[in-house]
């Protein structure tokens, strides 16, 4: 996990939008397809990918779905703060 490749991940807003709505929820509660995004499916698919190679989220395929968990704890102790700031956009920025 480099800060390059969590910056990278991090910029884009709808990979943030997964972000945020990862964080409200319980580990390995959401599949990829439960998130309302404005992209296709393929784009989807692409950014779950950018995300759990930066190590933003763990994915585990359970049956015909694929769950998430956003790796908080773990991204925190390399970059302290940095998930804080994504979260806070979302409750300061949107109307």
């Amino acid at each position: 996990m480099t800060l390059g490749e969590a910056l990278l991940a991090l910029a884009d807003p709808v990979r943030r939008t997964i972000v945020r709505e990862l964080a409200g929820e319980a580990d390995w509660s959401r599949a990829c397809g439960t998130f309302e995004l404005p992209v296709t499916k393929a784009t989807r698919s692409h950014h779950f990918a950018v995300l759990r190679d930066a190590g933003v989220v763990e994915q585990r395929d359970v049956g015909p779905r694929r769950l998430n968990r956003l790796r908080k704890p773990e991204f925190d102790i390399v970059f302290p703060g940095l998930l804080d700031l994504v979260l806070r956009e979302g409750i300061t920025d949107e109307p």
